[in-house]
């Protein structure tokens, strides 16, 4: 049976930002640091990142940061104190969101899909980069073997202080209901 009321309050929320404080502004411009720490952990030794007189022979003319390293500049510092009260979200969110609407509903398993990134430019040193997320959409009801839930997508798109939009995610997570669900 479709509960009408949880229906219609969540697909009010689609198209509304993700925790309703409007663009996330990285707390730091692109810098080198960040850049090179980024490719030694992954490995990655191309010299467009680290090497400027590498990059300013390459395409780029400059060094680039990674490009999947967009989400990385505007994550907010976790403030670990009350962490788990917040259901492990590593920041305050203010008012409701389509997650905190279906763990009140019974679905508090969360579950990450997928995640699909679109880079329309590389990032420069310097740049300052802003990231706005909209619940895109919130499916009907369905069973799954981790009992029933909800798909939820949202859509982050990546912009530069000019405004410039330089990417964006696409990100999807089940919701659902553990409780039926023998382990």
């Amino acid at each position: 049976m479709v509960d009408e009321a949880l229906e219609e309050e969540l697909q009010a929320l689609v198209g509304r930002p993700v925790g309703g404080r409007g663009p996330s502004v990285a707390p730091d411009p692109v810098n080198q640091p960040m850049i090179r720490h980024w490719a030694a952990a992954f490995g990655d030794d191309n010299p467009v990142y680290v090497d400027p007189e590498a990059a300013a022979q390459s395409r780029f003319g400059q060094i680039v940061a990674p490009p999947l390293m967009l989400q990385t500049w505007t994550m907010p510092t976790p403030a670990l104190v009350g962490m788990a009260e917040r259901g492990g979200s590593p920041v305050a969110v203010d008012g409701e969101s389509a997650l905190s609407v279906l763990d009140k509903a019974g679905y508090v398993g969360t579950l990450a899909t997928n995640s699909e990134f679109e880079i329309l430019r590389y990032l420069v040193l310097g740049e300052v980069v802003s990231a706005t997320t909209v619940f895109e959409s919130i499916s009907e009801e369905k069973q799954t073997r981790m009992g029933k839930g909800r798909f939820v997508t949202w859509v982050t798109t990546y912009a530069v202080d000019s405004g410039e939009v330089v990417g964006r995610q696409t990100f999807r997570i089940l919701k659902f209901d553990p409780s039926g669900v023998s382990v």
